[in-house]
């Protein structure tokens, strides 16, 4: 069955899923420093409020992989797995925003969509791995802290990677 995405849980409505909402109760999330910069909040990322719906499921789906292990090869022989490798993920977040209909591995990512930065999501890509950049928010399997799919706030070597975005984006 192909990957579905549930207008309740990534639409910024209502999540179904609890990892969605941030843990703690009466605080807001901060408001985003610019309009084109999601808000890092308790490791989940809000968009900005103006961010075009692709954005928001991204960012959604984004969300939801978090707690999502590591898992060599995850993500590319079903959009629901177990954990997700760098280029599972990518592709999950991609797929659920409607720019990817089938996952991708690393260096097909390197030459996915269009050359050079977007303005809202940049997949950073080369033969042996792949990340994002979500309103300003990096998305990457590795970095400091747990591995797997994490928003990442430290920062990253570009150097070597496929800079490419789906058009008007």
């Amino acid at each position: 069955m192909p990957f579905q995405v549930d207008p309740g849980q990534f639409s910024g409505g209502t999540p179904n899923d609890p990892d969605l909402v941030p843990p703690t109760g009466d605080e807001p999330a901060p408001a985003p420093q610019t309009a084109h910069t999601a808000v890092l909040w308790h490791g989940v990322a809000h968009a900005p409020s103006g961010a075009p719906r692709a954005v928001r499921l991204a960012i959604a789906a984004a969300n939801h992989l978090r707690h999502k292990p590591y898992v060599w090869g995850g993500g590319h022989a079903a959009w629901r797995a177990r954990g997700y490798d760098c280029s599972g993920s990518v592709s999950y977040v991609l797929h659920a925003a409607g720019l990817l209909d089938s996952p991708e591995v690393s260096g097909a990512l390197a030459h996915w969509g269009s050359k050079g930065e977007g303005k809202w999501i940049t997949v950073y890509a080369n033969a042996g791995h792949a990340f994002m950049v979500i309103a300003g928010l990096r998305f990457d399997t590795s970095g400091q802290g747990q591995s797997g799919p994490r928003w990442r706030a430290e920062s990253r070597w570009f150097r070597g990677f496929h800079r490419r975005h789906a058009p008007g984006l």
